[in-house]
């Protein structure tokens, strides 16, 4: 019997062409065999949303190879990906294929074990899940052709909007204003460094925040340094630490971005390859399960590699709502076969997972003082390594000496140490795909795509931390949406409608009613804001730059891709510039000159720094990207540091 294997990609097919035999034709769709044309809108809104759908010009000739040997093969067995989108790329083979004689199979790794199970239980296409990705890209698609030309008329042109990614671009935003909004406020903390045998360094305890100026922190360090300490309790106890469940999509994409500084683009783009070379199961998945074979694997290697303290058995709760029955990402196979960074922390995070507690030793000891006053000392040394010994996390070390109730100290010395409150920090892309996942927008597995759209667009941009900042062009946007279309930024209806479509692939929910009840109310609302809202135009300011083709002065206008100069002798003159990237405004205010606003710049050897755009008639410059705050000790510029702000002058303390 002449058999078809059809898949998404050539290295998929590629690796289960190696565990079948030569009568077994495996080829690759190649992605999508046919999707909505990108002329037109194509859904038939008056039409009950009748979708269009187009075989794409560069996947015709595939599309030729297919159906022919389709028609030469007594049976075709469609193994996409086990997912909504898979399940949709499968019904757009079989409609658009005509297929008659044809069965779906479906497995979470490319194995020869999965893969022969797989053909020996074939099943039927699932409507439900292919009905839930045609929604949602209904949804998207009426949302972006809607809104972008509104965006056109309304700010300018080549602005797009879409259902998900401008939820993210709100909360980039918005954090954006938290930090501008934020006022930080002064606080005082006091440590002792006393003695017995050793130095032990203690804090004073007292209600977070309550020492509020230098004064109050001086009058305290007073009475410390005539103070006699001794040790009023010692408590002893084991603190156990717990490994992390098995990774899914989303902790998959924070962690390689927080150890390895990848990009959820490049973090799924890694663990697709490692996927379809057979190296780990399928990557797009919110369930925490790990199979009975998987946990035997597990079990059988940390006892061969450790031995059986290490081993502990553990099953962790997926959490409500997740979709489709998969595994959490785990290797195939405890035999290592790859040494990538993302391979072997999937391979780890796996192993982790079954092992025992890390076991610490801890120690608590208060401190009186004469005068009533309490301090109090932590120390911890690690007992047991446990599942520690694969998966490393940050911890400290620190050993305390011999001590007993009721000791003499010594004191050594008094440490105030002033703190400022600090804004919230800007999203890097581990935080951001941690703040989707908890507001339940969007799905794991376009979290990638959403973060590269609103960088691709110009909304958003990284800044030398590698965290997001809205551009001005994104704030705009951000702005229009929110004030007019608040429903489509809003975050509870966004992830009520991502409810919605998860109804819709458990078949309680028709998928078309879903439409309808979005697209009824969107539409009425967005005719009434085309007559309603004024066109915004940012007003051009003049420069002093001179026009190279007609002399006139240039002004600094605003356009998709940011600020650029234009003549202001348009349009008989339609010069352009682009402005110095190497100088970008901060909106902060010389404190040395009061003239004009600090500027980011950049060394001859590309490292950035912050001064003023009068060098040099002012030479004012700092290292570090200044808040617009002042210090309330010495009235320094505030500045950026790691995320935290700090004032600008060394002497401070």
């Amino acid at each position: 019997m002449k058999t078809l294997i059809i898949v998404e990609s050539p290295t998929k097919a590629n690796t289960i062409k190696k565990f079948l035999g030569k009568d077994k034709n495996v080829l690759s769709s190649y992605g999508h065999i046919r999707d909505l044309p990108k002329s037109k809108i194509g859904i038939d809104i008056d039409n009950d949303f009748e979708i269009s759908y187009v075989i794409p010009t560069k996947a015709r000739k595939n599309f030729n190879l297919l159906k022919k040997e389709a028609e030469k093969s007594d049976i075709t067995y469609i193994a996409t990906d086990p997912d909504r989108e898979g399940e949709a790329i499968a019904w757009h083979l079989v409609e658009a294929l005509n297929l008659k004689k044809y069965k779906r199979i479906s497995f979470h790794e490319i194995t020869k074990t999965a893969i022969e199970n797989a053909l020996s239980h074939p099943g039927e296409i699932n409507i439900n899940l292919v009905n839930a990705q045609q929604a949602r890209r209904a949804l998207d698609r009426i949302v972006g052709y809607k809104l972008s030309p509104f965006l056109w008329k309304k700010i300018m042109r080549g602005l797009s909007a879409g259902r998900v990614q401008s939820v993210a671009l709100k909360l980039i935003v918005d954090r954006e204003k938290e930090i501008k909004d934020f006022k930080p406020e002064e606080y005082w903390s006091i440590t002792v460094i006393l003695k017995k045998d050793k130095e032990i360094e203690a804090i004073l305890k007292v209600p977070k925040m309550s020492i509020k100026t230098k004064k109050d922190a001086d009058k305290i360090t007073k009475e410390l340094e005539k103070s006699l300490y001794s040790i009023k309790s010692i408590e002893k106890k084991q603190i156990k630490r717990s490994p992390l469940p098995p990774l899914i999509t989303s902790t998959l994409q924070q962690e390689a971005a927080k150890k390895f500084g990848y990009s959820s683009k490049k973090t799924m783009g890694l663990a697709q390859k490692l996927y379809e070379e057979g190296l780990i199961t399928y990557h797009r998945t919110d369930s925490l399960n790990l199979s009975d074979e998987a946990l035997k694997m597990a079990e059988d290697y940390i006892i061969k590699e450790f031995g059986e303290n290490y081993y502990q058995h553990r099953i962790f709760k997926t959490k409500k709502r997740a979709q489709e029955a998969h595994e959490a990402i785990r290797p195939t196979s405890t035999e290592k076969k790859d040494n990538s960074k993302i391979y072997n922390l999937i391979f780890n995070r796996f192993i982790a997972s079954q092992m025992a507690q890390a076991i610490f030793d801890s120690v608590k000891v208060e401190i009186e003082t004469n005068n009533g006053k309490l301090l109090q000392s932590n120390g911890s040394t690690l007992r047991f390594d446990g599942f520690l010994k694969v998966y490393p996390m940050k911890f400290e070390e620190k050993e305390l000496p011999q001590l007993s109730k009721g000791d003499k100290l010594n004191l050594v010395k008094v440490n105030p140490q002033q703190h400022f409150t600090q804004p919230p920090a800007r999203y890097n892309e581990a935080g951001l795909i941690k703040a989707l996942e908890e507001n339940e927008i969007g799905r794991p597995s376009t979290y990638a795509p959403i973060i590269s759209t609103i960088q691709m667009r110009n909304y958003v941009e990284k800044n030398k931390d590698g965290r997001f900042e809205p551009t001005e062009i994104g704030t705009s946007v951000n702005e229009i949406l929110s004030t007019h279309f608040p429903e489509i930024v809003d975050i509870k209806f966004t992830a009520k409608l991502e409810n919605n479509l998860d109804d819709v692939a458990m078949g309680k929910e028709d998928w078309k009613e879903l439409l309808r009840k979005f697209y009824i109310p969107f539409n009425k609302n967005l005719e009434e804001k085309y007559n309603d809202v004024e066109k915004q135009t940012p007003e051009p300011v003049m420069t002093d730059e001179i026009c190279p083709k007609c002399g006139k002065r240039m002004m600094i206008k605003t356009g998709r891709f940011g600020k650029f100069l234009a003549c202001s002798g348009f349009p008989d003159c339609k010069s352009t510039k682009t402005i110095n990237d190497e100088t970008k405004k901060t909106g902060v205010k010389c404190p040395q000159c009061d003239q004009a606003e600090l500027v980011m710049k950049k060394t001859k050897r590309g490292k950035i720094f912050y001064g003023c755009p009068n060098w040099p008639d002012c030479n004012f410059a700092l290292w570090d990207k200044p808040t617009g705050n002042f210090c309330p000790k010495c009235n320094s510029l505030m500045v950026e540091k790691n995320g935290k702000e700090k004032c600008s002058n060394k002497n401070c303390k």
